[in-house]
């Protein structure tokens, strides 16, 4: 028989073996490596996935409260680092590892936020160069966007006096590390473009760890430097860091102090500049006063101005003979059309019905004045009409077609 006593109910059974768990002190802050399947996040905020190697698996879950310090996103087929403790889920009686933290494995949780959001950036079109703005040649006012209590921003401010001392710098203080960073840059960005502060800006920090740096991979940081009407230089850290700003800045400055020397010309070669720009005006002023007084002493030498008279008196012959030329080449046009009108009209006359008629011929037509050229054509009329040089008389048609039809007079 089996006692009573020893009997378990299956909530008592599983509240057994989580107590069980929950009393072995090794497994109360865990680190185990393995690849994500099965990734769900709910719309609770609470993350449940599979752990898995070769040869077996293990149910997790990151609640909400521990996955709001995730930096990057879980994806299946990761392999990361899971910590936490092992307990038991009392509703299914399974044993699963509550995540306090999750690590990607071979690389740190950092730069695998960081290529994350770099490459969604990238496909959002945020680092599109047909995005980039060109910077003003010669910046009325600077913003400058960074700490104040900073060495960076003393070496700007110093780079921007000594090069360009005509702009005008405004500085944009805010914080540039910490939770609270990448906000406030943000803010300072939005606040220069909807208040027109300036017609560029310089957003930055100096040199620091890559946790230092990281407000300026935050998205609303690249977001607000994307939409900003305003030139925007990136001037992040030394030389090797890079961040998200970079990418999507207009221009990307090695550091804060290179920053200042590309955001303003050098005085010293604008002076060189203009001084060359004055040389050639001068120059080319000489040049043109030469050609002037060269033109003078031409004018001065030239006939027309010694003697006008004498000019006159040319143009004055030139115009009788002009006027001769003209004179002659009329006449010779009437002179010929003249010939050719009289050898038109002897033509005309050599062609004339009436001077063959002046030699013995005559006309024949019909009452409706239709030519009648042959006997042939003059059968079926009843008269014609025969004119002559000197008059015409009207004739009746008698007889057939042959040598002895008879035209007897009316």
């Amino acid at each position: 028989m089996i006692n009573e006593q020893q009997i378990f109910s299956v909530t008592q059974l599983n509240n057994l073996i989580k107590a069980a768990f929950d009393n072995v002190p090794a497994l109360q802050n865990v680190c185990v490596r393995g690849e994500i399947s099965n990734y769900k996040l709910y719309s609770s905020g609470h993350h449940y996935f599979t752990l898995k190697d070769a040869e077996g698996s293990l149910r997790c879950v990151m609640f909400k409260g521990n996955a709001m310090s995730l930096r990057f996103k879980p994806q299946n087929g990761m392999s990361v680092l899971a910590v936490g403790k092992v307990s038991v889920f009392l509703r299914d009686g399974a044993y699963q590892l509550y995540c306090s933290r999750l690590i990607p494995d071979g690389a740190g949780d950092l730069q695998m936020a960081f290529d994350q959001r770099k490459q969604r950036l990238f496909e959002e079109g945020l680092f599109d160069q047909a995005h980039k703005k060109t910077l003003p040649n010669y910046p009325h006012r600077i913003g400058v966007v960074t700490s104040p209590a900073g060495a960076a921003v003393h070496d700007m401010l110093r780079i921007l006096g000594k090069r360009y001392p005509l702009t005008k710098v405004i500085l944009l203080p805010v914080r540039v590390q910490g939770e609270a960073a990448a906000g406030e840059i943000a803010r300072a960005i939005a606040y220069a473009n909807r208040e027109a502060l300036c017609d560029l800006l310089i957003v930055g920090r100096g040199g620091g760890s890559v946790e230092d740096l990281w407000a300026f991979n935050e998205e609303p940081v690249a977001r607000a430097i994307y939409a900003s009407e305003i030139p925007v230089i990136s001037a992040v850290g030394h030389e090797p860091d890079v961040t998200i700003s970079d990418f999507v800045a207009d221009l990307r400055a090695a550091t804060p102090s290179n920053a200042a020397e590309l955001a303003v010309p050098d005085q010293e070669e604008l002076r060189a500049q203009l001084s060359a720009l004055q040389k050639q005006l001068a120059a080319a002023l000489q040049r043109k006063a030469q050609l002037a007084r060269s033109r003078l002493d031409a004018l001065r030498s030239s006939p027309a101005l010694k003697d006008p008279e004498t000019l006159i008196r040319d143009r004055r012959q030139y115009l009788d003979v002009a006027l001769h030329e003209l004179v002659n080449a009329q006449n010779n046009l009437v002179h010929t059309q003249r010939n050719e009108l009289t050898r038109l009209a002897a033509s005309l006359d050599a062609m004339s019905p009436l001077k063959v008629l002046s030699r013995g011929y005559a006309t024949v037509a019909d009452e409706q004045g239709s030519l009648v050229t042959s006997a042939a054509a003059a059968l079926g009329k009843e008269s014609l009409l025969i004119s002559f040089r000197d008059g015409t008389v009207r004739t009746a048609v008698e007889g057939e077609h042959n040598a002895e039809t008879k035209i007897q007079n009316l």
